[in-house]
């Protein structure tokens, strides 16, 4: 191997494996005398580093650039710039940096950790199962990557892989009460009975009055629509941690399940004050204000909602109602295909792109759409939701990433 890819496996060594920057340098300087240009690389790359465990992003982000003008190769620099963008929000750059890191570096499996990371965070929970998938492949020991692609695989339905992925990290979780209560209902969802009584027994003998088990077992009660008991243990949460996360935003859900819009607004409002990067809150506040007739606040909040959350199919068809009543046919049609883009087989959402549809006078697309919609409600084999519960519940509380073992 020449020096330069010497040096840019050093270089990612230092970035996926923690090494310091001097053991970067010291096996650079074994590749049989550095040029002076190489160690000025090997210095850049450790001062990025160093900016970037400060969280000085733009430092990071300039020494990590001046090492890729002068190793075009180095597949820590673009891995690191993929974390700076994260770190920033802004995804699609990340993604598109850490798949260079990928492509320069596909037996690291940190990267691939990130890949799945920049999903996940967008709550595109199935684009990051393959990510996180190869992760658990070739690191079988990671709590994380395991922990995280069972959360992928409970949130999109796959109840059997989630226990399965999940059960093996009981000695490090069994102290978490999201991996329990996300286990014990992968458990039940999957007919594993004794895992299901195994979880849920460990659950409530480590939760016991705590808020964070009362915030579970009401979203338990609203998952099987038991408003009232739902109320009633998040109410009890709140009593314990007032602001404990998500208590207000699943009050919310409660109330507004029972068309109490006013408290359903002042519960979301006051989540948001606690958790404000939160797109569900927003959504749901949009939801709320279009109810009280407040097209404005429900328009604004559900481009909040998407600032935050640019996948979040409800905020479009939100949009889509908004613009719909306003008269704004050509908006409430872009709206709606954008929320058909994320969740095609959605009826509500080719319901209403056809009533959208006949205002325009497209009657032969419209009845194509309302047709669909039609045959989506025939085939499916769930409850059918009614209109303030377009699916199933958000449950952003469950999705705390677990910490890096």
């Amino acid at each position: 191997m020449n020096y330069w890819g010497k040096l840019r496996v050093a270089l990612l060594a230092t970035v996926v494996f923690g090494a310091s920057a001097g053991s970067a340098e010291q096996q650079a300087a074994h590749s049989g005398g550095a040029a002076p240009a190489a160690q000025d690389v090997a210095g850049l790359f450790a001062e990025g580093e160093a900016a970037l465990r400060a969280g000085e992003l733009e430092r990071a982000a300039a020494a990590f650039k001046k090492v890729l003008a002068a190793d075009p190769g180095a597949a820590g620099a673009y891995a690191n710039l993929g974390v700076i963008a994260m770190r920033r929000q802004h995804w699609t750059q990340a993604l598109e940096l850490l798949q260079k890191a990928d492509h320069l570096a596909p037996s690291v499996a940190g990267i691939r950790l990130n890949i799945g990371l920049v999903y996940y965070r967008q709550n595109d929970f199935r684009s990051a199962i393959a990510p996180f998938e190869s992760v658990v492949r070739d690191q079988p020991e990671s709590v994380q990557a395991r922990y995280l692609l069972g959360l992928c695989y409970f949130f999109t339905e796959r109840y059997g892989d989630a226990a399965t992925v999940l059960e093996p990290i009981w000695t490090e979780e069994s102290s978490d009460l999201n991996y329990l209560y996300v286990l014990g209902n992968a458990a039940n969802k999957a007919g594993q009975s004794d895992l299901e009584e195994r979880a849920l027994g460990r659950f409530v003998e480590l939760g016991r009055d705590t808020a964070e088990y009362h915030l579970l077992m009401g979203k338990a009660a609203l998952n099987r629509e038991e408003n009232d008991k739902a109320i009633a243990e998040l109410q009890e949460a709140a009593s314990l941690d007032a602001r404990l996360p998500f208590v207000h935003f699943n009050l919310g859900l409660a109330y507004l399940a029972r068309a109490d819009f006013e408290k359903a607004r002042d519960e979301f409002l006051k989540d948001a004050e606690i958790e404000p990067d939160v797109a569900f809150d927003y959504d749901r506040l949009g939801v709320v204000y279009a109810y009280l007739q407040d097209d404005a606040k429900a328009e604004e909040d559900f481009k909040r909602a998407l600032r935050l959350d640019a996948h979040l199919s409800s905020s479009y068809f939100g949009l889509a109602r908004v613009y719909q009543r306003q008269a704004k046919y050509s908006l409430a049609l872009e709206a709606a295909d954008s929320a058909l883009r994320m969740d095609a087989n959605n009826a509500n959402y080719h319901n209403l792109k056809g009533q959208i549809l006949m205002r325009l006078g497209r009657t032969q697309e419209a009845r194509k759409e309302l047709l669909t919609a039609t045959d989506l409600l025939n085939a499916s084999r769930e409850r059918r939701h009614n209109e303030l519960n377009e699916g199933a519940l958000p449950q952003p509380e469950l999705t705390a990433e677990p910490k890096a073992q």
